[in-house]
C-alpha cells in the first residue's frame, strides 16, 4: 500500500501504456524523444520548460521525472523554483483573466 494516490514505481512502468497497442506508443515515445533532442532550445531548457508545465497540469509523475531530469541536464534548484513560479503565475492569471468573463456575466445578470 501506498500512502499517497499516485505510486511512485508508476513511473517506471510508463512503458506498459503500449502494452494493447504498440504501434501508438511506439509512434509517441519516438515523438516524445524527439521533442526532447538539441534543437533551437537546448535539452535542459526543454527539461526546465516540461517541470514548468508539469507543475501547472500538476502531474506527479512528471515533476519528478523533470526535477531528476533537470538536475541531470546542469539545471539549479534556482532555476528550477523560477521555472515553477512562471508556470504558476501563468496559470494565475489565466484564472484572472477569467474573471473577465465573470465581469460580463454579471453586467449581464444586472449586478
Amino acid at each position: 500500500m501506498t500512502d499517497s494516490y499516485y505510486d511512485p514505481s508508476d513511473l517506471g512502468r510508463f512503458g506498459e501504456i503500449g502494452r494493447n497497442v504498440p504501434e501508438l506508443a511506439r509512434k509517441f515515445f519516438d515523438w516524445y524523444g524527439a521533442v526532447f533532442e538539441d534543437g533551437a532550445l537546448s535539452a535542459r531548457e526543454k527539461s526546465l520548460i516540461a517541470l514548468a508545465v508539469a507543475h501547472a497540469v500538476q502531474c506527479p509523475y512528471c515533476i519528478d521525472a523533470y526535477a531528476h531530469d533537470a538536475l541531470e541536464k546542469g539545471a539549479d534548484v534556482d532555476q528550477m523554483t523560477e521555472a515553477v513560479h512562471v508556470a504558476a503565475a501563468i496559470r494565475g492569471g489565466a484564472s484572472l483573466v477569467h474573471g473577465v468573463q465573470m465581469r460580463g456575466h454579471a453586467a449581464r445578470a444586472g449586478a
